[in-house]
């Protein structure tokens, strides 16, 4: 990482570009791999728990929020409420 680094600061990715290049997806590489491990990791037992239970779409729903939970836990609950509420709602607006 530190070598990638110093190539950018110094603007020497034009002078060693293949380097350049296989520094970026060596430092990617690991997380990448990471993620994916876990993703399938958290789908067996996603599927595991709920495989008789639940439709496939529901599922994979379930799937996705817990593959994703990070992003989920930045999520203000409230306006998720509020917004599913105004989408489903069944009453009529009077004027």
């Amino acid at each position: 990482i530190d070598l990638c680094k110093w190539i950018r600061l110094n603007d020497l990715q034009c002078v060693y570009p293949n380097v350049d290049i296989a520094l970026r997806m060596y430092t990617c590489t690991p997380a990448a791999n990471c993620s994916a491990k876990r993703s399938f990791s958290c789908l067996k037992r996603v599927k595991n728990y709920l495989r008789l239970t639940i439709s496939e779409e529901r599922l994979n729903y379930l799937a996705i929020l817990c593959i994703e939970k990070t992003i989920l836990q930045d999520l203000d609950i409230n306006f998720v409420i509020d917004e599913f509420s105004r989408r489903k709602a069944r009453r009529k607006v009077l004027k």
